[in-house]
């Protein structure tokens, strides 16, 4: 097991990459303007004088508050590789989180997209020293202590001095430098200040490099959240580092958007989150499948072969028909869309990691994973799981190495209860590894249920049914009074298609909740399914925020 680091830096990687691929395009806005290599080096140049005459010094933290975009990307590079601390925050945070992530962090500069700088309250930004727009690079907020002597000097187009490969110099980081500050939403509230160190980011990109599928000169679309590790690293760091051209979806990536995107840009590696993945077989596949016909004909075998491969092309070309695989992270993947996917020889792999890792625990390529496992372990880290027999007792999934973080920001309790005694990371999870080291999920430890006779269940198995049933859009199975109820949102376009009533609906859940029946162990079993009026409240990352509906 290799849990060494290469002798090449992190930051070196990127000066490597701006020198070889110059002239090739790095960023570009879906829709706006594109940027060379040598444009973005020119941009980080610039920003680093700024850095530099303001009194920013290495470590300061600086706070990135935008959606994804080429200006907030260069930003964080020129960020990290000023040697000062970069602090995504995720534009979706509502004002009151915002403040408290700034201040808590002491950042002592944002980058703001304009917009959402307009929804802060100044007055509460105690340590901020000035406001840079992610859209123009224009002051913001200029405190008038030389920021806007600096920003003529550096930041404004007129005044840039230009510079070629043999100028652009850049310090390198060592291992163990705080590179990242990175406050999360999870499922279970407001959460920790991850700290991630340059190690951690340089691991997850090297195994990256060695096992991912990307070359010089090719495409992905960047729609996940850069503020969250998964997207920053597999959709900006990592491709990054290639000399690949890298297209931001800067609105709100909805699954009509984002196939439109990919059916332009044509992108050669794709990552994902469950939720768009599913949307796409729910509302693209799934109606052709439940046809009578087609029912029938899937079951006869020479017209069947044919029919999968005739839907397995179409699915192809939803996401731009030239990508290697899907990576899918960040939550479980239904059972029956992934078992679907299998049965049609759909490119697709799961993934499986934590902000706590920077982000990678686990993963393996489409063509040799296992069913229903989050990928194997990856090479540099190493896993345990916390129970009698690993290979058949789930227990919690414990791990250790290069890509682990160094703490929470500010809180050694919260710390010292993230790790073991012998140093090893808790995640959380709960799941079983086999002896090829293949990593299986089985729910969250927080999240697990105590059957009448002492049985684990595990909620999300119970979803996971339920989101396959006729007019359920999404579910929460909580437990009340020793029994097993579902919270249900309906799928309003399927209740409106059906014409349901009120009456209508409690009798379709009934029989949704007979159905799920069939499927669940008896200690599992629903007692009933409550409908709720709206839609669960989600983290940015569209995590159901599970406790607010469980306590």
């Amino acid at each position: 097991m290799n849990q060494t680091l290469p002798p090449q830096g992190l930051i070196k990687l990127y000066r490597e990459s701006m020198l070889q691929n110059w002239e090739l395009p790095l960023f570009t806005d879906y829709g706006g303007s594109s940027y060379r290599y040598g444009e973005v080096a020119q941009q980080i140049h610039q920003i680093h004088l700024f850095l530099q005459e303001i009194g920013i010094q290495k470590g300061d933290k600086i706070a990135l508050f935008g959606r994804n975009t080429a200006n907030w990307a260069t930003s964080f590079l020129a960020i990290i590789s000023y040697g000062a601390v970069a602090v995504p925050v995720l534009p979706d945070f509502n004002p009151a989180d915002v403040h408290h992530i700034l201040n808590h962090s002491e950042s002592k500069l944002l980058f703001a997209g304009d917009v959402l700088f307009e929804k802060l309250d100044v007055e509460q930004l105690k340590q901020v020293q000035a406001v840079v727009s992610l859209m123009n690079f224009s002051l913001l907020l200029n405190p008038g202590n030389g920021t806007a002597q600096a920003w003529e000097n550096h930041l404004k187009a007129k005044t840039r001095e230009l510079i070629g490969p043999g100028d652009f110099v850049l310090e390198e980081l060592a291992d163990e430098e705080l590179c990242v500050l990175s406050y999360t939403s999870g499922t279970s509230g407001f959460t920790k200040g991850v700290m991630i160190p340059a190690r951690s980011l340089l691991s997850n990109i090297i195994y990256a490099r060695e096992h991912m599928p990307l070359k010089t000169g090719e495409q992905i679309v960047s729609f996940l959240p850069m503020a969250h590790v998964f997207g920053l690293l597999f959709e900006f760091l990592f491709p990054a580092t290639l000399g690949c051209h890298i297209t931001f979806l800067s609105k709100t990536p909805t699954p009509q958007i984002i196939t439109k995107a990919f059916g332009e840009i044509r992108p050669h590696l794709i990552l994902s989150v469950p939720l768009v993945i599913e949307k796409i077989y729910k509302k693209k596949i799934l109606p052709t499948l439940e046809k009578p016909v087609m029912k029938f004909l899937l079951k006869v075998p020479l017209v069947s072969s044919i029919l999968k491969t005739k839907i397995k092309e179409k699915l192809v070309e939803t996401f731009g028909g030239r990508f290697y695989e899907i990576v899918i992270g960040g939550a479980p993947l239904s059972k029956e869309v992934e078992q679907f996917f299998k049965s049609i020889g759909f490119p697709f792999t799961i993934g499986y990691g934590m902000t706590e890792c920077g982000p990678l625990i686990s993963y393996d390529a489409w063509d040799s994973t296992q069913i229903s496992s989050a990928g194997k372990v990856v090479d540099r880290m190493k896993v345990r799981i916390d129970s009698t027999d690993p290979y058949r007792v789930v227990g919690e999934i414990q791990v250790k190495g290069p890509n682990v973080m160094q703490g929470y920001y500010k809180n050694e309790e919260s710390t010292q209860q993230a790790f073991t005694d012998d140093g090893w990371l808790r995640t959380g999870d709960l799941g079983l590894i086999d002896p090829q080291d293949f990593v299986y999920i089985k729910g969250r430890s927080k999240n697990m249920l105590l059957g009448s006779s002492g049985q684990n269940i595990y909620p999300e198995e119970i979803e996971a049914k339920l989101a396959n049933l006729h007019g359920i859009q999404e579910s929460v199975v909580v437990g009340r009074e020793g029994k097993l109820v579902a919270l249900v949102y309906a799928d309003p376009e399927v209740i409106a298609a059906d014409g349901l009533d009120e009456d209508g609906k409690r009798k379709l859940m009934e029989e949704n909740r007979r159905l799920a029946n069939r499927e669940l162990p008896k200690y599992s079993q629903l007692a009933q399914i409550d409908l709720v009026s709206e839609e669960f409240e989600k983290t940015p990352k569209r995590n159901i925020k599970r406790y607010l509906y469980t306590e």
